[in-house]
């Protein structure tokens, strides 16, 4: 029975099913005879089809085994015949065929079936848009009334009242998220929802939830990034080998060559800075390796040297690093030219491949012409030439014969097909550009299209993982690979990640850099990684957030604020405190002596003996902020006025002011008068008020610049200003103090930087200032700026504090 277990277990994982569907199928006897039983009918020739079906085909003749593992299924062969060659595609059409064949005995009416489940019946991408802008228009007052409440009603309606529920189901899904974030914007405090008073739970039920709510932590664990690999997208990802091949041989090669091991790869394009966006890929491949022991591969997709630098190579590399991975190689698309090259020439020889003369306007004529038309798509008329020919003018464009646009290599794929990544793309290009590593070496380059897949199977790629907008091309991507017959990597989609209330479009942030709103890229107020960096994100806060936010297919927009609150709960378990006034008003004690001293020990963190304290001056001068003073006072005022006591931090004895000068010129107070009680009985005060002492011989204050950053636009859809986003531009993005001071102990935070020790700031190796990290009481948390020298100090706030900073 054993030796049985282990023959069936090998014949489905040959076959491709995943480890689940095999365990739930060895549990299940009825399950796993229909399913074995589904396979033989699947079997045209009555051999296995290893290396033939799909992913979707297995999932679906899966379920078809499960739908009669209990009841015969009336004429089930000719189900299984329609999933075999593809005319039922998705499990929304199996379900309907399985429904027919139930409530349909007898022979089988072909135009019927055919009606009955959407055979036939394909959208592209662009088609499902345009009909869900339709249903969208129609419904368009109701929308703009209950906003985001109706998002997921829209999405079921759509697909239970309309043919696109033969659609493809993200398709659909994504298309309806686009038209209600272009309708109504993102989501504001209108999209909450709001629990009235007659929403209240029972008693009981009270007392239940307030139970959980000491067994379990309110709020995700900050200082973890791995959860997000446990479960959902990433934790029901497909075992290494477990992706089939056209070849079953290719599966064993590729398995000997990673001792089945996880295999992920970062490829980025070296022509820009990697934004926020990039932080979710970078965690998820990276990440995705690290954790189950696996390696990532660092590959730069550099098949465009028109738009390729030097100093984007080497910031995406120092991003990678900072966040704490270390690519197992570091690679480029270019290492791979002449094999791609002879790939290509192979394609061809295949009859796969042609080179086509066509202007660019013409192949658009061929795919239906402009979006919008749907015109009929037709064949390239270089199409069918002789392949001989095809590969003598290939070789012209190699050897620099055309010029770009004169001539191009297409693949020759599935013009009739409902997916426009299999309309013939291109897979090379003549461009007249110098490349970084090859020189002039080459005078065409491969696309996107034809290098990624093959440079995934060369290097053993396990699990390519990429964003939902690839989906389309996944098809165009294992046809590749299967038309020339090399292992064939397995695509899996997540929903990328998006920032609203920010700009990261190449283009727009050039913009801003060079018409002088923002300093550079790294500019603390934009949100790429270089900037995020230089303002003081921690690497493990990135992390932290992309593992809060999870993995799913699902397109994510989220709000700065909300990435600010992630970042903020990072801090709060791992930066020290200090004393930092903004806006400094000196306070004299009358009632002591000058050239009174002592030192009072402070904790940099409270409750916390791990972070250690300092030793910070008293005298008889010390500095308030300027906001913690009033002229006047008033019931509701509890810190500094004149007659009242307050309290400062870990000093002993309350003061009282009892006058202040005023400068002639400003009219603003720069003198406070007070009296230090330490003559009479301690009252405990309403308010302590954080301080730094005046001992210039000891160093007090440490003088700064304190830079204060906001939202660098006022809206959460900079774009959708109908003046353009520069219009939409924050005024008051920035305020700069230049006379603030802070407590001494920063000397020593400096000194014991980086704040925290975790990910590529770990081992303290060339440590940036931007690693001295803090929160300032009351103020925020701040991080020093690269633009600090010894002889002056520059703060940036990284994020405010929970607190509202002009609290009583």
């Amino acid at each position: 029975m054993a030796d049985d277990t282990e023959a069936i277990t090998t014949r489905l994982s040959n076959l491709g099913f995943a480890d689940k569907t095999i365990k739930d199928a060895l549990k299940n006897q009825k399950h796993l005879t229909s399913l074995l039983s589904v396979i033989d009918e699947a079997s045209s020739t009555g051999d296995d089809v290893a290396g033939e079906l799909s992913r979707d085909q297995l999932v679906n003749l899966n379920a078809l085994a499960v739908a009669s593992k209990d009841t015969p299924l009336p004429n089930r062969s000719y189900v299984t015949a329609a999933i075999r060659d593809s005319r039922l595609k998705s499990s929304v059409q199996v379900e309907a065929a399985i429904k027919y064949v139930k409530e349909t005995p007898g022979e089988i009416n072909p135009d019927a079936f055919n009606k009955a489940t959407g055979v036939g019946i394909e959208f592209t991408k662009d088609q499902v848009v345009e009909r869900v802008k339709e249903y969208v228009l129609e419904r368009k007052e109701e929308i703009e009334e209950q906003r985001y409440k109706l998002l997921g009603s829209t999405i079921a309606n759509v697909k239970a009242t309309t043919d696109l529920k033969w659609a493809n189901a993200l398709d659909v899904k994504q298309a309806v998220d686009a038209e209600f974030l272009s309708l109504l914007g993102p989501k504001d405090e209108r999209d909450v929802v709001k629990k009235g008073k007659g929403d209240a739970k029972p008693a009981k039920e009270k007392v239940e939830k307030k139970k959980q709510a000491i067994d379990t932590p309110a709020e995700p664990d900050p200082l973890d990034s791995t959860s997000m690999f446990k479960e959902g997208f990433l934790g029901a990802l497909h075992k290494p080998g477990g992706n089939p091949q056209i070849n079953p041989a290719l599966r064993d090669e590729h398995l000997k060559a990673t001792g089945g091991k996880v295999f992920t790869r970062f490829p980025p394009e070296p022509n820009g800075y990697l934004h926020i966006g990039h932080s979710k890929a970078i965690a998820v491949n990276f990440g995705y390796a690290r954790y189950n022991d696996g390696c990532c591969y660092l590959r730069y997709d550099d098949t465009n040297p028109e738009a390729e630098e030097e100093k984007y190579f080497t910031s995406i590399r120092e991003i990678v690093e900072w966040l704490g991975f270390k690519p197992y190689k570091i690679t480029y698309s270019s290492d791979h030219f002449q094999r791609l090259y002879d790939l290509a020439e192979e394609l061809i020889k295949r009859d796969k491949g042609y080179v086509c003369h066509c202007t660019a306007e013409e192949i658009h004529k061929q795919r239906g012409g402009k979006e919008g038309e749907a015109g009929e798509r037709y064949e390239c008329v270089h199409r069918n030439r002789p392949i001989e020919e095809s590969l003598a003018e290939f070789r012209n464009m190699r050897d620099g014969k055309y010029k770009p646009k004169e001539a191009l290599l297409r693949m020759k794929q599935d013009m009739k097909s409902g997916n426009p990544q299999m309309w013939d793309l291109t897979a090379y290009r003549v461009l007249d550009a110098e490349h970084h590593r090859t020189g002039a070496d080459w005078k065409i380059y491969p696309t996107y299209d034809f290098t990624h897949c093959l440079c995934d199977s060369f290097e053993n790629i396990t699990h390519s993982l990429c964003t939902t907008e690839f989906i389309t091309a996944r098809e165009s991507y294992d046809w590749l690979c299967d038309a020339l017959e090399v292992y064939k990597p397995r695509q899996s989609e997540y929903g990328r990640l998006n920032l609203t209330g920010t700009i990261m479009s190449k283009r727009k942030i050039a913009k801003l850099v060079n018409e002088g709103h923002v300093r550079d890229w790294d500019d603390p107020r934009l949100y790429t990684l270089v900037a995020i960096r230089r303002r003081g994100v921690p690497p493990g806060a990135i992390l932290s957030f992309v593992n809060e936010l999870g993995v799913t297919t699902a397109t994510t927009y989220i709000m700065t604020a909300r990435f600010e609150q992630s970042v903020r709960r990072y801090l709060e378990q791992t930066v020290p405190r200090l004393s930092l006034i903004l806006d400094p008003i000196l306070v004299v004690l009358e009632n002591l002596p000058e050239g009174h001293y002592e030192e009072i020990s402070v904790p940099f963190k409270p409750n916390d003996p791990k972070m250690g304290e300092h030793k910070v001056a008293f005298t008889n001068k010390f500095y308030i902020d300027r906001s913690d003073f009033r002229e006047v006072d008033s019931k509701d005022y509890f810190r500094m006025a004149p007659g009242k006591s307050v309290g400062l931090l870990r000093v002993p004895h309350t003061v009282k002011v009892t006058s202040f000068v005023k400068d002639e010129e400003t009219g603003k107070v720069k003198e406070i008068r007070a009296k230090y009680e330490n003559d009479v009985g301690f009252k405990k005060p309403k308010t302590y008020l954080q301080w730094v002492g005046h001992a210039p011989e000891k160093g007090s204050p440490v003088k700064v610049e304190a830079r204060l950053f906001n939202q660098l636009f006022l809206s959460e859809n900079p774009e959708s200003n109908p003046n353009g986003f520069l219009a939409d531009i924050n005024p008051n993005s920035e305020e700069i103090y230049g006379d603030a001071i802070i407590d001494t102990g920063f000397h020593e935070v400096r000194r014991r930087a980086p704040w925290p020790a975790a990910e590529g700031e770990r081992n303290g190796e060339e440590v940036g200032s931007e690693t001295v990290r803090f929160q300032g009481l009351r103020v925020g948390y701040f991080a020093m700026d690269r633009e600090s020298t010894n002889e002056k100090i520059v703060l940036n706030r990284i994020v405010t504090l929970k607190e509202d900073g002009g609290k009583n």
